[in-house]
């Protein structure tokens, strides 16, 4: 099946060509106009400590942060699959304060992903690559930092699995361990396929990850719109066998980051496709999700959990869950997700940042990364910066953030 070639070219084809074409989700005096005062005052003030933050820290980080122990980052020389959130929280505190410094720290951490390109073993690329190269090339225009991200969705597409029709997640192409497992995290690194066919013209990546959607959506949407971490098939020929998990609680329960993963990447594929499906499945999982918050507004990190709704939070999936919000409510025009997008931007601002101590070198707390092998409970992590920095700006300054990451709609 071919995309259509409308579709494939949706991604812009030069910097110039981004600024003048592409329409950002929400305009930014609309998005001010709508955001109550109070609001406002609290994202700037969240944003003025992050980037701050960011700044002090920036001239000590040498590699790329992974996650915190008592505070302070621990690294990663290589990024593990984290490694473009540092360079994506650079670029979000340029965007924010127009220092050039944080352009040159931005520019000098990506470099250092440059071998990951060639990486067949990870469908982590996008992760690593859009915040990262793409945002580069978008911000600057120098072609380098362009063909890098092309030669990631190269390396990205030889996990592709024709029978099964998924991209596998996990182990390297000669591993036969993991070869049919599919984590719905995947469904974010997507879009660095659709980048690549709307730069080269070649219907092949986008191709990929369409199939790859519609893989995830038959398998991973349950009736209640809920969804387990993994699933897995039978490699050699493609055929399903069943949910699994490694990070939820079980493989009936629905933890709270891959189903934040889930609304955000669906809703990012209606966005590169105009396919409504794809935008019926971000509703599914948006409701379900927003159904299942506290009070607070601080997701628990599993929702289904036995200690639920008094368990262990996990801010991460806050942030990334109220970028996804912000996305699906300019792509539907349903007022009522931009205002939950908002409580949660607020009630991580008030509750979660590291104001209060001295040591912190993260700007988010109350992250959990791991919960079922005790890895990383309650610490920071470099993408709950990322996106909380993303969600602010998404708020303050969408024109900017359309810059960087494309906020476009077929």
């Amino acid at each position: 099946m071919s995309v259509s070639r409308r579709t494939v070219l949706a991604s812009a084809a030069g910097v110039a060509a981004v600024t003048a074409a592409s329409t950002p989700a929400v305009a930014a005096d609309a998005t001010t106009a709508r955001t109550p005062a109070p609001t406002l005052r609290k994202l700037r003030a969240a944003a003025d400590y992050a980037v701050d933050k960011v700044r002090t820290v920036a001239p000590t980080v040498t590699a790329f942060p992974v996650g915190t122990k008592f505070e302070k980052w621990v690294y990663s020389q290589n990024g593990d699959w984290v490694g473009g959130f540092w360079p994506g929280t650079l670029w979000m505190a340029w965007l924010y304060s127009k220092e050039d410094a944080f352009r040159g720290w931005a520019l000098a951490s990506a470099e250092k992903l440059a071998p990951r390109q060639y990486d067949t073993g990870t469908h982590d690329l996008g992760f690593l690559f859009y915040p990262s190269w793409v945002t580069a090339w978008r911000l600057t225009g120098d072609q380098a930092w362009r063909a890098g991200a092309l030669r990631a969705a190269d390396s990205l597409i030889q996990r592709y699995n024709p029978r099964g029709r998924f991209i596998r997640a996990w182990g390297a192409l000669n591993d036969e361990r993991n070869a049919g497992r599919v984590i719905i995290d995947t469904m974010m690194n997507l879009d660095l396929l659709a980048f690549a066919s709307g730069q080269t013209g070649d219907d092949k990546y986008l191709n990929i990850a369409v199939e790859h959607a519609k893989t995830a959506q038959r398998v991973f949407l349950r009736p209640d719109g809920s969804t387990p971490h993994v699933y897995d098939f039978d490699p050699a020929g493609g055929a399903p066998i069943g949910p699994n998990t490694v990070q939820g609680y079980s493989p009936t329960s629905c933890w709270s980051r891959g189903q934040a993963w889930g609304l955000y990447g669906f809703t990012t594929m209606y966005r590169r496709t105009g396919n409504p499906e794809f935008l019926a499945t971000a509703r599914r999982l948006a409701d379900f999700a927003v159904g299942a918050l506290t009070a607070d507004h601080v997701p628990v990190w599993d929702y289904r959990a036995p200690q639920q709704p008094y368990d262990i939070k996990d801010a991460s999936a806050g942030a990334i869950m109220a970028c996804g919000l912000l996305d699906l409510s300019a792509a539907t025009g349903r007022q009522a997700y931009r205002e939950v997008a908002l409580r949660l931007l607020t009630a991580l601002s008030e509750t979660c940042l590291t104001q209060n101590s001295t040591r912190a070198e993260a700007v988010v707390a109350r992250c959990t990364r791991n919960r079922p092998s005790e890895d990383g409970v309650e610490i920071s992590l470099p993408y709950a910066d990322y996106y909380l920095l993303e969600g602010i700006l998404r708020v303050l300054q969408p024109q900017d953030v359309d810059r960087a990451i494309d906020l476009s709609t077929v």
